[in-house]
């Protein structure tokens, strides 16, 4: 749970003038985590969306929203 939002911006801010990478590295970090992930057998194309409905009603919940 974030209890100091302000802080957290401030460390992604500082975070990202950082790193400064660009959006072509950034997807080519995503795709070798992503195939990782797959050969790891964590996902895979059939179950990538498995549970999604779940989290989105518990972030939902979390967040006080409503549908």
């Amino acid at each position: 749970m974030i209890r100091n939002k302000r802080k957290l911006d401030e460390f992604y801010r500082k975070l990202i003038k950082e790193e400064n990478i660009s959006h072509k590295q950034a997807l080519r970090i995503y795709e070798a985590l992503h195939k990782e992930a797959v050969a790891l057998g964590a996902i895979s194309s059939e179950n990538i969306l498995e549970g999604l409905e779940v989290d989105l009603r518990i972030a939902k919940a979390i967040n006080g929203l409503t549908s």
